[in-house]
């Protein structure tokens, strides 16, 4: 919050000069009711500070193998998604809590005789949990692409364009947080790592909201004009909780992190003005990029804004450019600015939590590489792998850019860092945003691993060499906004099963099941690796935004709908149904003989 206190006056006319004494009166008595007037200020916004209110969660918080969220039964009343204060009088968004969700034991990559069944957990390894796909969404911003859910209604990805959960997304990230911290009291963790969209569509606010979120800053989650910020609840400002300080958290990139709405790159693709739209006070018109990219570069509609002032964010100058006698505007702010990925990484150096950059160096950051790795404790040989696999904004794509991808100097970073690991003896985790071998290849799957000769590698040679790595245990991502588990098994199961690994993807905290994960890692008895990992739902008290969101996220889910086959396009025989959208599992990993005689001396 910026403060100025009184004006420059330039004074005109002659005067004659005051005697030093009186001049030093002057000032003196100047500075001193300025410090008066300061104080006051200061203390006037301590009192407004104290004042805003927070959003507490339950006192009783639990994990899905506790209880779980089970949607209500979808309404036999039609309703657009758009008709958000008519939920609640057909049903939409009804929950309630259900039985607990069991930890399905695992034991793909394991030899094919392998029991287990007297094995017990040694020694616990590491406790961290992920979050990801937050979409921190500046709603008023004048270049959504919200009018595209209307024109195609029954497309459940029309309501990532579009959705009443757009409203809350800091309230949702705030109430992870304090769920993160009641956690932390009972089972201290060791770190957490956010895998990427921070941001919806890569502006400076929605960065800095999300930032401050976890750093416990005051939010004030509206833009512009600010309309309703008095009044309406998704628009006032409050005061977050902030993640427990003990707790190191660190950050990857994601597609939507840099690319305008996660799908096109600001600056090198094919629509010239994307930047300039950012602070323009006119609303983006544009052509149906769904049905073909190539229709970004049209003006065909306006795609409208959410109206703040309204209980339910109204969407207004939204509809054919016909419709409208002059092109509809908005109160500009310069806080919308889209960053480039340099300015992105580096803006996680200005943070009260730990550690300054969330894993970003600074020279690094000058060189947009958003890469790098990191070990959670000195005592403990694991090793965590940030990798970027988001696509680069000059690949001269015309495609939606949400898939896989790898240019030479990541894929030779991923390299030596798995061949360092081998060599230092540690266990590997790969944490990226895109996960790997669950979609089918582009351009059939916007989010497969892309074929253009500009990928450094191809996803068959990328599984080969992390195959090649036995002390690599799993890779971690977000993107699909599923909790889904997959097994890749080793070529030579019999002989060589420590060459397999898992992939654990965590859903998103925008769409429902909006949840985090939990990960607990244990060394068992017969000195092979458990991975137990956890969905939780976000703690929220009843009416708080945070629990208006779960239900907006449950209506979307039952008015829009989710075709299921797309959580297993592949067919993968170990991708298993997600029970209410969660999946709890103990994942069990056979280590190198190496590695079995390192932990035996550890």
């Amino acid at each position: 919050m910026n403060f100025s206190v009184g004006k420059t006056v330039k004074q005109t006319g002659s005067f004659m000069k005051p005697p030093y004494e009186l001049k030093k009166f002057c000032l003196l008595f100047l500075m001193g009711m300025l410090v008066f007037s300061l104080a006051g200020c200061s203390k006037s916004v301590a009192r407004n500070q104290s004042q805003l209110e927070e959003y507490s969660i339950t006192s009783d918080v639990f994990t899905t193998l506790q209880r779980t969220v089970v949607p209500g039964s979808k309404p036999t009343v039609a309703i657009r998604l758009d008709e958000i204060s008519k939920y609640r009088q057909y049903g939409y968004g009804n929950w309630t809590f259900g039985d607990p969700l069991k930890s399905v034991t695992r034991t793909d990559i394991m030899p094919v005789l392998y029991a287990g069944t007297a094995v017990t957990k040694k020694a616990k390894l590491l406790n961290f949990f992920t979050i990801t796909d937050i979409h921190i969404t500046d709603k008023e911003a004048p270049n959504q692409l919200i009018y595209l859910q209307r024109l195609h209604p029954t497309w459940p990805v029309g309501a990532s364009l579009y959705s009443g959960i757009m409203l809350y997304t800091t309230h949702v990230l705030d109430a992870a947080v304090r769920t993160i911290n009641a956690l932390h009291k009972k089972d201290p963790f060791d770190f957490g790592i956010s895998l990427g969209d921070t941001c919806n569509s890569t502006q400076y606010n929605e960065l800095r909201w999300y930032i401050d979120v976890l750093d416990g800053k005051v939010i004030t989650p509206s833009s512009g004009a600010h309309a309703g910020a008095g009044a309406i609840n998704y628009q006032k400002p409050y005061k977050t909780a902030g993640l427990d300080k003990t707790i190191p958290w660190y950050q990857a990139l994601g597609n939507h992190d840099h690319f305008w709405i996660g799908s096109f790159p600001v600056d090198d693709g094919l629509r010239k003005d994307l930047r300039q739209s950012y602070i323009s006070d006119i609303v983006l018109a544009m052509g149906d990029p769904l049905v073909n990219p190539a229709n970004i570069t049209k003006s065909d509609y306006y795609m409208g804004v959410f109206d703040g002032s309204t209980p339910y964010g109204d969407i207004k100058y939204a509809g054919p450019v016909t419709d409208f006698k002059s092109p509809p505007k908005v109160v500009p702010d310069p806080d919308r600015r889209s960053l480039l990925r340099t300015e992105w990484m580096k803006e996680f150096f200005t943070t009260s939590s730990n550690p300054v950059g969330h894993g970003f160096n600074m020279a690094d950051a000058d060189k947009g590489f958003a890469c790098y790795s990191f070990v959670p404790k000195s005592s403990i040989p694991v090793k965590v792998i940030v990798l970027d696999d988001t696509q680069r904004e000059d690949d001269g794509s015309a495609d939606i850019h949400g898939h896989g991808f790898l240019d030479q100097a990541r894929w030779d970073w991923l390299k030596k860092e798995l061949a360092d690991g081998d060599a230092a003896g540690q266990l590997m985790i790969i944490a990226a945003h895109i996960p790997i071998g669950v979609e089918v290849t582009a351009p059939a799957s916007e989010m497969g691993w892309w074929t253009d000769p500009k990928n450094a590698v191809t996803l068959p040679d990328l599984i080969s060499e992390l195959q090649n790595h036995p002390n690599l245990i799993m890779w971690i991502s977000g993107h699909r906004h599923l909790n889904t588990v997959k097994a890749f098994i080793s070529p030579n199961p019999v002989n060589a099963p420590e060459k397999g690994f898992w992939q654990v993807e965590t859903s998103s905290l925008r769409d429902f099941p909006q949840q985090f994960r939990t990960f607990e890692i244990y060394l068992n008895s017969d000195y092979t690796i458990s991975i137990v990992t956890t969905d939780v739902d976000p703690a929220v008290k009843e009416e708080t935004p945070a629990a208006i969101s779960r239900s907006y996220a449950i209506a979307a889910e039952q008015i829009v709908g989710v075709d299921m086959d797309d959580y297993n396009p592949t067919n993968d025989p170990t991708v298993r149904p997600m029970t209410a959208g969660s999946y709890n599992a103990e994942l069990i990993k056979q280590l190198s003989p190496e590695m079995q005689v390192k932990l035996r001396n550890l």
